[in-house]
């Protein structure tokens, strides 16, 4: 099987660099090598490569940002994957795409399933939205996958903020009435390689999911709130210093873009579907820290990124 991913260098894209390969060849693409702003680049490297399958781990991730950022927000999460999947499905290929708990709006306070009504709050949201409905109308053979509150060793995100943060300071006040679940990219990684495992076959030269292709969440067991996290964080021994964690209101926070205040997402359809166990969020918390904490603080943290 050949297989095209996107967005190699992220967060998850880094992650499924190592584990993809044992599906078979892996062609791994970074912005610099396939501008997903460009329509003709996208279609000239898929039909280039003719792959069986397209992962997309590329996106626009700075939520914040993209308040400021509309347009930009929107080519790449709304219109580019659209793009892709028109692309595989002339070409008979699949596509897995990944999404976010961010397209609900947190107005309940029960895990969000795939079919529940999506109301995004911020631009992110609303575009990555987007993406999920080009992919849809595409008629691509297509997985999307929703995760939540990714963290890992690598670039920046709210793990190693906290890390960097208690080097130098001795207060740290972080927000607690956002409530989601963290998730290790390994994790996602892991658990998409095993779900294209399971579930990807081909039939005279047409690549599909066997009829169980949709939306579906993938995000660690649990919930907790930012504080919550944070202070997980730090009890785990991990930092020389224990800064103090002060919980505070969104609003107190004043971030550009609304948050949902509940967005833990429900998986149990991904669990029974694929037949794969996804850990519950302080078991993977635990992991990252021992198997990844050395590159973090020798390079990632070091660096301030």
């Amino acid at each position: 099987m050949k297989i095209l991913l996107t967005g190699s260098d992220g967060q998850i894209g880094w992650e499924l660099c190592r584990t993809l390969p044992c599906l078979g060849e892996v062609t791994a693409t970074t912005r610099s090598q396939m501008d997903l702003a460009d329509r003709d680049a996208i279609g000239t490297t898929i039909r280039t490569l003719k792959p069986n399958l397209i992962v997309n781990a590329a996106g626009y991730t700075a939520v914040d940002r993209a308040e400021e950022e509309p347009a930009i927000a929107e080519q790449i999460n709304g219109w580019a994957p659209g793009v892709l999947a028109e692309e595989a499905r002339n070409i008979g290929a699949a596509i897995v795409h990944y999404s976010t708990d961010y397209v609900f709006d947190g107005a309940r306070r029960i895990p969000y399933a795939p079919h529940d009504e999506p109301n995004p709050l911020n631009v992110y949201g609303r575009t990555k939205l987007a993406g999920e409905r080009a992919i849809i109308a595409s008629g691509a053979d297509h997985l999307i996958l929703r995760t939540s509150w990714v963290y890992s060793l690598r670039h920046s995100n709210f793990l190693l903020t906290m890390l960097r943060l208690a080097s130098d300071q001795p207060v740290i006040r972080v927000v607690d009435d956002q409530h989601g679940c963290p998730t290790w990219s390994r994790l996602i990684a892991r658990a998409t390689t095993e779900i294209i495992a399971e579930s990807l076959t081909e039939e005279g030269g047409h690549w599909s999911f066997e009829g169980r292709g949709g939306v579906y969440h993938l995000a660690s067991g649990g919930e907790t709130t930012w504080c919550a996290l944070a202070r997980r964080i730090f009890a785990s021994g991990v930092t020389e210093c224990i800064p103090e964690v002060v919980p505070i209101a969104t609003d107190q926070y004043g971030a550009a873009a609304a948050r949902p205040p509940y967005s833990v997402l429900d998986c149990r359809l991904t669990e029974r579907t694929f037949g794969i166990t996804l850990d519950d969020w302080k078991i993977s918390l635990a992991q990252a820290l021992q198997e990844d904490l050395p590159l973090a603080i020798g390079a990632n943290v070091r660096d301030g990124r």
